[in-house]
């Protein structure tokens, strides 16, 4: 039986997102592959995506960004615990390498740490970094890096430099380090079901534009809801996880418990297929989402990530997409944006089978 252990960055949900897809695409190839996961993000959302067992474990493999919130980077915090992980990387590789070789791993996939690729290549196991971006490119995108933290970088990228390959996703930044790097198309989730269907069972109106308001693991701040309610023939949505009561109340709000909605048998992409808009911030895995879903994206600045001007200028040829500056969307005056935004021609639809075809290069790895 073949062990594959993803290593998986815990900033933010896209990454394991998208790692689930990899995930069920390699079991559907090697139907006897074992999968263990290794991250910060929280497990309930490997449970709910993956349809067959796995091991898990809680461990800090990077440490992405400080998010003051979904919008604001703490660019000093994020810099200084970056250098702090990293001052002891040989230590933690070391460990991580340990334990690749207690659990007899066959292939080790990171989606992005740096670390699973040097403990792998210590273990002598292959290892496959997958993503669109490296944290390298990101750090180094911050001025401050160099003054503050310059060993910063050259140690992620020597990390790097130790993996077998990559497999680089659309909207990317990056990879230089890497050695042999191969491109795949968009891993997106992408829904089976009728977005009538799913409307229904869920309670939502079928009569009127549906907006999802989705800003991730972090949230934002207040937006004025009462100027929302204004808004003629729209509805808007929240995903709450595991807390029902966020959101606000009244005729023009739904708030839906994702936990419930994995017991009736649907998934985060059914919500995001059902309604017309997202209204979120730009990251890969809503955009990627979005584009498999035919679903508008309504989005503002997410602040100081370098990533942020790839996937903007990168948006327009995967869905319909359009900019909302803070000051209105806090303001809740979105109604001219989100006719303008549904207004808008669709493009083609994209390429979205990257998990086959990741799925494919680890099973030949595997191989």
């Amino acid at each position: 039986m073949p062990v594959v252990v993803f290593a998986i960055s815990g900033h933010g949900f896209g990454h394991a997102s998208r790692q689930t897809e990899i995930m069920r695409a390699l079991h559907r190839q090697v139907p006897n592959v074992a999968i263990e996961i290794r991250t910060t993000a929280p497990r309930w959302l490997f449970e709910r995506a993956l349809p067959f067992p796995f091991a898990f474990e809680a461990v800090e493999v990077d440490t992405g960004v400080v998010q003051i919130d979904s919008l604001t980077v703490d660019v000093g915090a994020s810099i200084a615990r970056a250098a702090a992980f990293h001052r002891t990387l040989d230590e933690r590789v070391e460990a991580e390498a340990r334990a690749l070789t207690a659990r007899r791993a066959n292939l080790v996939v990171a989606d992005i740490p740096p670390l699973a690729c040097a403990a792998a290549a210590l273990a002598g196991i292959p290892a496959i970094a997958v993503g669109n971006f490296t944290w390298d490119w990101i750090y180094a995108g911050y001025p401050e890096t160099a003054g503050v933290a310059p060993d910063l970088v050259p140690a992620i990228e020597d990390a790097y430099a130790s993996a077998s390959a990559a497999w680089r996703l659309p909207l990317h930044g990056g990879f230089e380090a890497l050695r042999t790097v191969n491109d795949a198309p968009l891993v997106a989730r992408r829904s089976t079901r009728d977005p009538g269907e799913v409307r229904e069972r869920l309670g939502l109106p079928r009569d009127r534009t549906l907006a999802l308001f989705a800003f991730g693991r972090y949230g934002i701040g207040n937006i004025d809801w009462s100027e929302v309610c204004r808004m003629r023939g729209c509805h808007v949505v929240f995903a709450s996880g595991s807390h029902a009561d966020r959101g606000p109340h009244g005729d023009t709000f739904t708030t839906l418990d994702e936990s419930a909605m994995a017991g009736q048998g649907m998934a985060f992409e059914d919500l995001v297929a059902a309604v017309d808009i997202v209204v979120t911030k730009p990251g890969y895995g809503m955009i990627a989402e979005c584009a498999a879903n035919d679903t508008a994206m309504l989005y503002t600045s997410r602040g100081r990530f370098p990533e942020y001007d790839v996937l903007v200028a990168g948006l327009p040829a995967l869905t319909r997409a359009a900019f909302i500056d803070r000051d209105t969307l806090f303001a809740g005056r979105w109604e001219k944006h989100l006719e303008r935004l549904l207004g808008m021609p669709r493009p083609d639809p994209p390429a979205v089978n990257g998990a086959q075809v990741v799925a494919g290069g680890l099973a030949a790895c595997l191989g």
